[in-house]
């Protein structure tokens, strides 16, 4: 009941996350992301704890195809996963269950890779990864471009309800981290791609609030002189 893509932006180091789905609040279970490390995604029937495995494996030194076989291999139930991974090399992998859930079926290009179940159609993924890769500007840009295009492709086969963008930067906390865990009626996509353009002018000086708050902007709120 998931699209998403996992991605890197070879220019800056950053790696991210963008996702969107049917159920309620899916970035919180399914993206997962580490500076310097990689993103990832566990999704379809979704078990949470793979995306650390994941993580965890290519932190140890192993690649993607490595860290997906590791979580892969280590779940009781690997035929209901849906498993997305890039590497701090740009190299991804996927692993799609026999048992995930409707039409699924994933992607990968340039520093990135998509990724899919209950689709309205089997070329969505490749969508994605055309409009990351055609994209420009930042990381976030670039992802938001590919949920957008998965949309126009046909996005899921029912209304999609929720959507996440996760991205990581040089600290160990999120560059950006913004859902949109339920709409009914409009789009999660658009509104989250609405967000991602509110926050990223921001993105910059919150980092600096937390690393130097002495040479942090004020932003005019009472009491931030």
């Amino acid at each position: 009941m998931t699209f998403s893509i996992v991605a890197r932006c070879a220019q800056s180091g950053q790696f991210g996350v963008a996702i969107s789905s049917s159920s309620p609040a899916v970035a919180a279970r399914c993206a997962r992301a580490r500076a310097g490390i990689g993103a990832v995604s566990s999704q379809n029937v979704t078990n949470p704890e793979l995306g650390t495995v994941m993580l965890d494996r290519m932190a140890a030194g192993a690649g993607a195809a490595e860290a997906v076989a590791a979580a892969r291999d280590g779940d009781a139930h690997p035929d209901y996963r849906q498993l997305l991974a890039i590497d701090a090399t740009g190299a991804t992998s996927v692993h799609s269950g026999p048992k995930a859930l409707g039409l699924w079926t994933a992607a990968a290009g340039r520093d990135c890779a998509a990724g899919g179940n209950m689709l309205a159609s089997d070329g969505i993924p490749a969508a994605m990864v055309a409009a990351f890769e055609a994209a420009e500007g930042a990381l976030g840009d670039r992802l938001i471009a590919a949920m957008t295009a998965g949309l126009a492709a046909g996005g899921e086969a029912g209304p999609v309800h929720s959507a996440g963008l996760l991205v990581v930067d040089e600290q160990s906390w999120p560059y950006a981290d913004l859902r949109v865990d339920w709409l009914d009626g409009a789009c999660p996509i658009a509104a989250l791609a609405e967000l991602w353009a509110l926050y990223r002018p921001q993105a910059d000086d919150y980092v600096t609030r937390a690393l130097n708050p002495g040479a942090a902007p004020s932003y005019g709120v009472p009491g931030d002189d």
